[in-house]
């Protein structure tokens, strides 16, 4: 096949592996990324002289990751190092319990008992083997494929996974299924925060998203360097081959002609030709008009009211007393039902949200007493309303003294408005992600068939392919590089055919891409 030109619009880990996997096979890729740096929402900050992790902190199927290395001929333990971690996190209650989830399972059970009662533990086990059999069921044949139609789904995984999915609620929601092993309303808690992890509420999103637990038992590694590591990592991979990745690059439009995408405008005017366009925004910013009018009146099919959910966050370098934090930590709220009632029924933050932390500078034991200041990431969730309401630093203070709150109940301080912190809430998000009002995982992932409604690789305009956590499979890192791939190969895909197309046309001498000329988009 001819060389033939992609443009990746954002260096996020979809575009990134959408990039690699087209480099790797030779198809020149030119990725833009409007930020300073690749990475999208996997982005770092800068805290008392040293970067932290401000976006996504939990490394978890290391095979995708493994399996993506390896297409470009790289093995991932040579360009990354991980670290396991026995403890998946450390849970907190205002009543002063606690309890670690760790990676071995027995261990759980054996902790779940001693916290809950042994009918407890083995309620456990069985949500754990619900989990793997859902997990099981649509891993290859919908998290690792195209996206489906449900009777598409079941002609894949056939009637006996039909039958598993069936017989493990799909059509109940998360928390409504958790009742059926976990009694003990903290445990509900507990597993029903894997909604989260896609931006939804446990009240509304289905059971099979008790998928996500399976996930994370499988295995959770620390990336040494943090996240930011794994985003270099990616960006290498890519230009190894011969991609080429410009920051500073705002793509204002997306070209067509004859109504099918034929490259990009940046802000400053410059035209660059393609024969496939990879968006790795949000798909709402399509539908938004962030690139061009018409390409919004095509994909208006694109936009979802509901959004996923966004957060208030802090990253600083400071002191933690009271409490031994672990690298991953929930502490949560006394009524987790008010708290999404509050974000997704009324819009606003709650008034008692879970807060999450994410303590960089440890593994699985609390640090030595004295051991000085340490890189955190607090996390509250808050609806995705950036773009519908004034956002200023009353809103920031008083969703901090919320955090603060719940931490002291559950025995830790943190000073949340320590010089080296630096606040991110829903407008901030907005302004980095466009279109988006926040939202940090596309749309949320309610009701029985949400699965199916998220927008797959293909778009309604031919040569304009979606990559992201608003995309196909969905959100979450792994799922995202998932997208990104199947991208490459729909863009591949369409290369082949064009070079066929062009082989007959023009059997004497086949023209190499890059040499389109100037679209005729009416914007």
């Amino acid at each position: 096949m001819p060389e033939a030109q992609t443009i990746v619009i954002g260096a996020g880990v979809g575009g990134l592996a959408c990039a690699i996997d087209l480099a790797a096979q030779g198809v020149a890729v030119h990725v833009l990324e409007r930020a300073s740096a690749p990475g999208g929402k996997m982005r770092m900050l800068r805290a008392g002289g040293a970067d932290g992790d401000a976006g996504p902190t939990v490394f978890t199927l290391r095979s995708v990751f493994e399996d993506l290395f390896a297409s470009a001929g790289v093995r991932l333990k040579d360009r990354l190092t991980l670290t396991p971690l026995d403890v998946l996190a450390r849970h907190a209650w205002a009543d002063g319990s606690q309890l670690d989830l760790y990676a071995d399972r027995a261990r759980s059970a054996d902790a779940i008992g001693r916290f809950a009662g042994q009918a407890a533990a083995r309620g456990y086990l069985s949500f754990c083997e619900r989990a793997k059999r859902v997990h099981d069921v649509l891993e290859r044949d919908f998290m690792r494929a195209p996206r489906p139609s449900p009777l598409g789904l079941v002609r894949a995984i056939g009637w006996r996974g039909a039958l598993t999915l069936l017989r493990n609620s799909p059509f109940r929601s998360l928390w409504s299924a958790l009742r059926d092993d976990f009694p003990d309303p903290r445990l509900r808690q507990l597993f029903a925060r894997y909604a989260t992890y896609v931006g939804s509420s446990p009240f509304a999103c289905p059971a099979t998203l008790m998928l996500i637990a399976h996930v994370e038992q499988e295995g959770v590694w620390s990336v040494e360097g943090g996240m930011g590591a794994l985003a270099r990592a990616l960006g290498e991979l890519a230009q190894a081959p011969g991609a080429c990745i410009q920051t500073g690059a705002d793509v204002v439009r997306i070209d067509l002609r004859d109504g099918t995408a034929c490259g990009v405008t940046l802000a400053d005017g410059t035209f660059l030709g393609a024969d496939a366009v990879v968006c790795n925004a949000d798909a709402a910013a399509l539908a938004a008009g962030c690139f061009g009018r018409e390409i919004a009146a095509r994909t208006r099919s694109l936009a979802s009211p509901h959004r996923s959910l966004s957060a208030h966050t802090w990253t600083l370098r400071g002191d933690v007393h009271g409490f031994g934090l672990l690298r991953h930590n929930v502490f949560f709220s006394r009524d987790y039902q008010a708290e999404f009632a509050a974000i997704f029924g009324q819009g606003r933050a709650p008034d008692e949200p879970t807060v999450y932390v994410c303590a960089q500078d440890r593994a699985d034991a609390p640090r030595p007493r004295g051991a000085g200041p340490e890189r955190l990431l607090v996390l509250a969730n808050a609806p995705a309303d950036g773009d519908m309401q004034s956002h200023d630093s009353g809103t920031t203070t008083r969703v901090g003294r919320a955090v603060q709150e719940v931490l002291k109940r559950c025995g830790a301080e943190i000073e949340l408005d320590h010089p080296t912190a630096t606040a991110t809430g829903p407008a901030e998000f907005g302004r980095l992600f466009p279109a988006t009002g926040g939202a940090l995982y596309g749309r949320a992932s309610h009701g029985a068939m949400a699965s199916f409604d998220r927008p797959g690789t293909a778009t309604p305009i031919p040569g304009l392919y979606l990559a992201g956590g608003s995309a196909h499979p969905g959100a979450g890192v792994p799922m995202t590089a998932l997208s990104g791939r199947l991208a490459a190969a729909a863009v591949r895909a369409r290369l082949d055919s064009i070079a066929r197309s062009r082989a007959t046309a023009m059997p004497g001498g086949m023209r190499t891409a890059g040499a389109t000329t100037a679209g005729s988009e009416s914007s």
